[in-house]
This record gives structure tokens, C-alpha cells and sequence, in this order.
């Protein structure tokens, strides 16, 4: 059994006329049963190298079928007493079939217990499709339709994303290049526009009463707006600009006291915003203040504010690296900043730590608790996860500065490319093309990304238990 094992694994490498005395001695016999009395490992999700013991099998694969939950597994390889097949997507019951022979008539045996299966994160798509001219419409929908022309469609712009903290069910999109608002509504899988008279807006935020949103827009003048609010009460119609200046790639609220910060692509400068003194006392659109420049002029990034406050992340997307920026709360503004991650202008892909790791043009990303560092009493409970754009992964940033690859980057049998359209299993199967924006749900425990260049919203989450994550 380890003999016939090591070959299934491992390939046909070895002694030749040993491996084809085993194969030629183990033909299937159509008069004789189909015994399946032992499988390897007992437990496992889709995608799962599975070995299963028996009588009968054969050795050619193209007359064997596999069914695990009533789903068709994948068949790599048989000899006989053993085959070598993976794990399928959604095979909940976990019931184990070999079916051996012609399509019309086939011997088939059955295991006496069941694979436990278990589910994991997948990447799936809930919106948008790509036509084969690559001219799909900016369009309002639905997420799926029979009448493709009534589904939403676009999303090619790099996007930015946020959940409304009062309606999780709402999530509010923006779009470089698009001069619309757009809410992504959960409640009946809708896409709307909400707002069309916007000029390259960057980011979305929230204020911490939850009253207002903040929108920063990328204009080219001094004088232009660089950020504004939208009112609840009024349904986002509204719109007073809070700050002018230009450039501004993105805004932040800090989450406990209140302040804004937005910066300038001109300078690379970091500005702080006391919306609090806005509100109560009024506060001129130049009544803000520069803590530092990051760098030189031309520098693109984003402000990710830790949901603790105490400090934030400035993913500088066009030199490829991410900051981080510890809070001074008895001054109630951020400290200088210092390098966690990623090299000035050192492009690349390697998972590492600090300054070791490698990036190429990281977008947006979210604060999720990890269950773990709370239970181990860790003083900082979240890890950070961030779309790398050229690197078409999705990634996540250790409070310890050490960077790993979360999702992206697989399906190698297709071909080399580490870009493409494909769902399933987070690093063997899935892919993307250029992500940008991407939000956290904390009530469904699941992600979704902007996957800009294949035109669609994707998820991240726990297998869906009735429905094809594919269709």
C-alpha cells in the first residue's frame, strides 16, 4: 500500500519494470467488484489530495469517476488497489463513490464511511462580468440576472470601499476615474449610483458619530476640492466641502477622536483636519494643518487608521512600500512615520518580513481581529489585509511587520501567469487581475475585492452551502 502510494504522489520515477509489473497486474476486471475500504486523509476541504484504497480500480483513469457529496472529484492517477484523486468543491455529505468502466455500464463501490468534509475560504464572484470586447457598460442592476442587459456591469476603475457602519448591508464604492458614488446593497443584490457629479473621488469614510461621510476627491487645483461631507439625514445628497487643496488621494477619520487627515499627491503631504472644531465652531476649508511629508513630491497613498486609533497605515502605492504612523494622543495628532514594510521604489513580490517583503502597488486594506492574538492577550488584536494591485494577490500585514500572501496567485496547471480570472481555493486555485478596493464584513466573517481589471466584485468567505460558488 506505501509502495503503490509513494507512486501516486510522487509520480512514476523508480524502477520502471517494477511500476509496470504493478500496473499491468492491476487492470480492471468488470466481473469482478469494486471494493473501496480505506481513503487518505479522513478530513479535508475542497481541494484536498485524496488517496483511496481498494479492490478493482484499474489503471486508467479515464474509465474511473469519483464521487465525493455527490460531487465529481478529480481523478490524477490509479494502480489498481489505490487512486489519487482531489477533493471537489461542496461535497458536504462527504460520501465516497468509485464508479470503473464504460460511461453505460460501470462497476461501483462505495465507502462505509464518509470524507469528513470540511468547509474553507474560497474566492467567488457575486457581480459584474467581462464581455470578450471588453467593453462592458457602466451600468446599474442586479448581481445576477437571465437578462444579462439588467445586470450591473463596469468596475474597471481602481476602486476604493467601505461598509456603512449603521447598515451592514450597505457598501459604499468609488471609483478612480468615475465621477460617481455607488452603494452596493446587500439587502435585495443590488447595484445603484447614488451620486454622478463627482471629479475622481478617492475614499470613502465615515465620521464617528456616524452622521456624515467623507468623500476626498483628486483634483488638480489649489483651490479645488480635496475633501467634502455628505449628510445621512439628507441621503447623501448634499454635499459641503470641508478642506480645498489638490491632489488628495484619500481621507481618514481617526475613530475615537474624531480629527481628519487627508493628504496631497503634490508633496507627498499629511494634513490634519480638526472636524470637531468644524462642527462646533466652524472651521475654514483652509483651516488645517501639515504634520509631515512623506517623501518626495508625486507620492500616492492611502490613510488606513487602526480601529484602536493608535496609529494608522499610509500604503504608498506607486513606490510600493506601507508606512505606519504612531498617534500621540495627549497632542491628538500622528507622530512621524517610519517604514514597516516593502522598499522605496523596490517593486516585487516576495512574502518576508520588513523591509525584506516586496510589493507592487498595494491599494486599500481593512483591520480584521484575529481570534488567536485575542486569546493569546496580544496588545494589538488585528491583522492588516491589503490588496496588492500588479501582484493580483490580496495580502496581510502582521503587527509584527511580517508580510504573507492571503489570497491569489494560483491555478500553475493553467499557465504561468500569476494574474487571471479564476474562483476556489484561496492559493491553489483562485486568481485576479490588478485588485484595489476591499471591505470587511464582520457579520458574515467574509471579504470583498474590487478585482478591477476582470470588471467584477469578488468575495472571500466560508463555501456558501446552496449554491455552485461558479455559477
Amino acid at each position: 500500500m506505501l509502495w503503490t502510494f509513494l507512486v501516486l504522489i510522487f509520480g512514476l520515477g523508480g524502477c520502471k519494470d517494477d511500476i509496470k509489473n504493478v500496473t499491468e497486474a492491476l487492470p480492471f476486471d468488470p466481473a469482478k467488484p469494486v471494493v473501496v475500504s480505506d481513503f487518505s486523509p479522513k478530513a479535508g476541504g475542497m481541494g484536498q489530495r485524496l488517496v483511496i484504497y481498494g479492490q478493482n480500480f484499474g489503471n486508467d483513469p479515464t474509465k474511473i469517476n469519483v464521487l465525493i457529496g455527490g460531487k465529481q472529484a478529480k481523478v490524477i492517477s490509479a494502480v489498481g488497489e489505490s487512486l489519487y484523486c482531489l477533493v471537489p468543491r461542496q461535497a458536504f455529505n462527504g460520501d465516497i463513490e468509485v464508479r470503473v468502466g464504460d460511461p453505460n455500464k460501470q462497476t461501483i463501490g462505495k465507502s462505509a464511511k464518509p470524507f469528513d468534509y470540511q468547509r474553507k475560504m474560497v474566492v467567488s464572484t457575486i457581480i459584474g462580468y467581462r464581455n470578450s470586447r471588453g467593453d462592458e457598460p457602466w451600468r446599474d442592476g442586479k448581481f445576477k440576472d437571465a437578462d444579462q442587459s439588467k445586470m450591473a456591469s463596469g468596475f474597471w476603475e481602481p476602486s476604493f470601499m467601505k461598509f456603512d457602519p449603521v447598515n451592514p448591508k450597505h457598501l459604499w464604492m468609488t471609483f478612480d476615474n468615475n465621477n460617481g458614488l455607488y452603494l452596493i446593497n446587500f439587502a435585495d443584490s443590488t447595484v445603484t449610483k447614488k451620486r454622478s457629479d463627482f471629479d475622481r473621488p478617492r475614499s470613502i469614510d465615515f465620521t464617528v458619530d456616524h452622521k456624515y461621510m467623507i468623500i476626498a476627491e483628486d483634483r488638480g487645483g489649489e483651490n479645488d476640492r480635496a475633501t467634502y461631507r455628505l449628510s445621512r439625514d439628507r441621503q447623501w445628497q448634499d454635499r459641503e466641502v470641508l478642506t480645498t487643496y489638490r491632489q488628495c488621494n484619500g481621507a481618514s477619520v481617526h475613530p475615537i477622536n474624531g480629527e481628519m487627515y487627508f493628504n496631497s499627491y503634490e508633496k507627498g503631504q499629511f494634513f490634519r483636519f480638526d472636524l470637531n472644531k468644524y462642527f462646533n465652531e466652524g472651521l475654514d476649508v483652509k483651516g488645517y494643518e501639515q504634520l509631515f511629508v512623506v517623501h518626495d513630491p508625486q507620492w500616492e497613498y492611502k490613510i488606513l487608521i487602526h480601529p484602536t486609533g493608535n496609529y494608522a497605515y499610509i500604503v504608498v502605492i506607486n513606490q510600493h512600500y506601507i508606512l505606519r504612523v504612531d498617534y500621540n494622543w495627549e497632542k491628538k495628532q500622528f507622530n512621524q512615520p517610519y517604514l514597516v514594510c516593502g522598499q522605496l521604489r523596490g517593486a516585487g513580490y516576495e512574502d518576508a518580513v520588513g523591509s525584506s517583503a516586496r510589493l507592487r502597488n498595494p491599494y486599500q486594506g481593512v483591520f480584521v481581529k484575529n481570534p488567536k492574538y485575542v486569546a493569546d492577550g496580544k496588545t494589538d488584536e488585528y491583522d492588516f489585509y491589503f490588496t496588492d494591485q500588479q501582484n493580483h494577490a490580496i495580502r496581510i500585514l502582521k503587527p509584527d511587520g511580517s508580510v504573507t500572501t492571503f489570497a491569489g496567485r494560483g491555478s500553475s496547471s493553467i499557465n504561468a501567469n500569476p494574474y487571471g480570472y479564476v474562483d476556489g481555493d484561496l492559493r491553489q486555485e483562485a486568481r485576479f487581475d490588478r485588485p484595489s478596493g476591499i471591505a470587511y464584513s464582520e457579520t458574515e466573517g467574509a471579504f470583498y475585492i474590487g478585482d478591477q481589471s476582470n470588471r467584477r466584485i469578488r468575495k472571500i468567505a466560508l463555501e456558501e452551502m446552496d449554491q455552485s460558488i461558479n455559477e
